[in-house]
């Protein structure tokens, strides 16, 4: 059996022994390829992905003898001119076929979304972490896509450690956890979600001082490095110690295990979950508008060959889009923001307006700030390039229909300080009559976190924190997540730079 391994030394071995893979370019062939999970990954792509200061005259010809070499590796035995089985033709470019079992870093990803039990989410939490051997991807840090990927899984490796320790509190092991969130708060400063793990379990074996101990060195560390102090979520457990509040000595009450994980670094492939009843999760159906048909047709490759997403139709303009929407009832449109007849924003505004619209995601080869603006207020869940990468695609669909807003903090903070002043009669109304747990859930929104994430840091059931987004939806009279962000944004909730 071939397995492969990207957490640490990129390795691919054949029956347990290292197989010689050839030059860093044609390792990075196979490395591109695994980062994609087994989408088809178009030869342009690779040529893009491989010379991104600008590919040699015989670019695709050097694929294809890099392609061929590594059939070969991987598959000695394989009889001439006989169809691949691993690293398979899959027009218009190449996939890797193989199990979460064989990938490393598929099996990893599996194992850090478990849910259940403290004591399922303790064991898979250190089975997660014990198949990482160092830094993931090194070899081609370069390389902008290996970059990106090895930040998405280290963030894995870091929420991991942190779920492996909350499970470690609720099974009372604090003390033998205390050493290991030293390692990690010292190594992290600016994670507060390490600080409140290691002053828990510091204070759950008997060491107040030192738990207090660590909150001041958490501040003080936020006041240099940020000039910020640290969320309510830590001041409110200081203040908890100082009283020595009842509530810290137990576990918290285990309910069910959640339905999922939510966010952008939640796409499906390997080991995706199933639904509540246990059976296959429905296939997301997906609309893709757009005036050239050569984007369509690279779409619907993607769609196609990734296990849960449906095409449910096409269109070549916003009329068309608006028509096949209205037809074909699907979960998400992937909508180019310009289109003759009728623009994407347009389209977008009478998509939105139907009764339980679907789930608009606008795609632009660059975007003009206003553009992004007007689609933001109109209440798109958010923006894709149309450049992106298949596995970028693929994530920004499942994070859309999960309810999660694609929209960078960074961007969000420079299109809002731009245009934040501009009147509009449709804009929210003031936040009055909002509670403070409310508003605090809105301004994490704002920054950019996921219902799981903000459950996590006020400390608070996932469920809690769905319902408390519903309630601001109704409240407020939106009907999207990136209209929250941009409702906090208007109302002075949160200001331009704020990060607290």
């Amino acid at each position: 059996m071939v397995t492969f391994s990207a957490l640490g030394p990129f390795q691919v071995c054949l029956d347990g022994l290292p197989l010689d893979l050839g030059g860093q370019r044609q390792m990075a062939v196979l490395a591109r390829l695994l980062v994609a999970r087994g989408r088809a990954v178009p030869v342009t792509i690779l040529i893009d992905d491989l010379w991104p200061g600008g590919p040699p005259a015989q670019a695709l010809s050097t694929i294809q003898g890099y392609v061929s070499r590594l059939r070969r590796a991987l598959e000695p035995d394989r009889a001439p001119r006989s169809e691949a089985g691993v690293l398979v033709s899959a027009p218009p470019g190449y996939a890797l076929r193989a199990t979460t079992d064989q990938v490393a870093c598929w099996r990893f990803e599996q194992l850090a979304r478990t849910e259940g039990p403290a004591a399922a989410v303790w064991t898979s939490m250190e089975a997660a972490l014990a198949l990482w051997r160092g830094p993931a991807l090194a070899e081609f840090a370069d390389l902008a896509w290996a970059s990106t990927e090895a930040g998405r899984l280290e963030e894995l490796r870091l929420v991991a450690i942190e779920r492996r320790a909350e499970a470690g509190l609720r099974l009372g092991r604090s003390a033998a956890l205390v050493p290991d969130l030293e390692a990690h708060a010292s190594a992290h400063p600016l994670r507060e979600e390490g600080w409140r793990l290691l002053a828990t379990a510091l204070y759950r074996s008997g060491r107040q001082g030192d738990a207090l101990g660590a909150l001041r060195r958490a501040r003080t560390i936020w006041r240099e490095e940020l000039g910020l102090d640290p969320s309510g979520l830590l001041q409110r457990l200081e203040a908890d110690m100082l009283s020595q509040s009842p509530h810290l000595d137990l576990p918290p009450v285990e309910g069910p295990p959640s339905g999922g994980w939510s966010g952008a670094g939640a796409a499906g492939g390997p080991g995706a979950s199933d639904d509540e009843s246990g059976g296959a999760a429905r296939a997301l159906r997906v609309v893709v508008a757009d005036d050239q048909a050569l984007v369509r047709t690279g779409l619907r490759v993607v769609i196609d060959t990734e296990p849960g997403l449906e095409l449910a139709g096409e269109a070549a303009d916003g009329e068309q889009a608006i028509g096949v929407v209205r037809d074909t009832r699907p979960d998400l449109v992937l909508l180019d923001i310009q289109m003759p007849r009728l623009d994407g924003l347009t389209a977008a505004r009478r998509i939105l307006a139907d009764e339980e619209p679907p789930k608009v995601i606008m795609m632009t080869t660059f975007g003009t700030d206003e553009n992004l603006y007007a689609a933001l207020r109109a209440g798109v869940s958010g923006f894709v390039l149309k450049t992106s990468a298949p596995e970028q695609l693929v994530a920004a669909m499942r994070a859309a229909a999960a309810g999660d807003a694609l929209i960078d903090p960074a961007l969000t903070t420079r299109i809002i300080s731009a245009f934040a002043g501009t009147p509009d009669p449709a804009a929210p109304p003031a936040l009055a009559g909002l509670a403070d747990p409310q508003l605090d859930v809105l301004r994490l929104i704002a920054r950019g976190l996921t219902n799981r994430q903000i459950a996590r840091t006020l400390a608070v059931p996932d469920r809690q924190v769905a319902d408390t987004v519903a309630g601001l939806l109704d409240h407020l009279g939106l009907f999207d997540r990136a209209q929250l962000v941009v409702a906090a944004y208007e109302t002075g909730l949160v200001t331009p730079g704020d990060n607290t």
